[in-house]
């Protein structure tokens, strides 16, 4: 059976369900600029050549950096190429996050985030996380008056449950929701089904299956290699075939990566293999 290849967000943006995540294409720790600021460049520019328009960044991937490389690698956007970024992280430094869902806060990062992207709208923008200390509905206020200006189309969510995203759903329309979820973490299974029965995208970061399910000589690779594929790419294979709303993000700072990464929309297992592995990641 093959799988639906692209899906309607927002009801209007029409999107292949494979994106990039462009979260690697800074430096180490996810701090400062990438050792070869050229070749992140060409990194996107061959995921765009290769058919991918869903692009997901966020003020925080440097921090700044992410957005600085789209904006300069791909501005003016090709038609119909789709660019989302989130806010709601403040950095202090490598490996280092911190909720921030101050309203003044949000909507600062929201017009910096258009300047650093080169665009006028933003297509898809999310709150990265929900501050504990910040009722979702604040945060969300000059979000919502920014997209009544016209300078956000969509608004999604990031690392939430359903709950949240009915208290989010009260002041603002949620198009998407980006939870942590791969064939081994399926913390966020029931997140996944609230977002399946409101036509809602999900989008799954880390994306790639890990643990002892991927191990040499685990299930995954063994399915793997009897197709002529990679862990990874059965990992997302998996992920396209799981849910018709689940839009995976791959990440990579390598070409060949990428590349490989982008025919895992081909790969077609039987219902049995899909069993067989659904079975070996419980």
């Amino acid at each position: 059976m093959s799988i639906q290849k692209t899906f309607l967000l927002g009801g209007d943006l029409e999107i292949n369900r494979l994106g990039y995540g462009a979260m690697r294409i800074t430096g180490d720790g996810i701090w400062g600029p990438p050792k070869d600021t050229e070749n992140a460049k060409k990194v996107l520019k061959r995921a765009v050549e290769l058919g991918v328009n869903f692009i997901d960044t966020a003020d925080s991937y440097g921090p700044y950096v992410s957005e600085d490389l789209i904006g300069e690698a791909l501005s003016p956007y090709k038609k119909g190429l789709v660019i989302a970024t989130k806010a709601g992280l403040a950095r202090t430094g490598p490996n280092k996050w911190l909720p921030l869902g101050r309203p003044e806060y949000l909507e600062q990062e929201v017009l910096m985030s258009l300047r650093r992207l080169k665009t006028d709208v933003i297509d898809l923008w999310q709150l990265h996380r929900i501050d504990p200390k910040v009722p979702v509905e604040e945060s969300l206020a000059p979000i919502v008056e920014l997209q009544k200006k016209g300078k956000i189309k969509h608004i999604g969510l990031s690392e939430v449950n359903p709950k949240e995203i009915d208290q989010a759903r009260k002041v603002a329309t949620i198009v998407s929701v980006q939870n942590e979820y791969n064939l081994s973490q399926r913390k966020s299974e029931e997140t996944l089904n609230y977002c399946e029965k409101n036509n809602i995208a999900f989008i799954p970061w880390f994306p790639v299956a890990s643990g002892k399910l991927a191990k040499e000589g685990g299930p995954l690779e063994t399915l793997a290699k009897k197709h002529d594929a990679t862990v990874s790419q059965l990992s997302l294979a998996w992920l396209l075939h799981r849910s018709p709303v689940i839009l995976p993000i791959p990440g990579t700072s390598s070409i060949e990566h990428l590349e490989e990464n982008v025919k895992a929309q081909d790969l077609e297992l039987s219902d049995a293999e899909w069993k067989e592995l659904e079975t070996a990641a419980k």
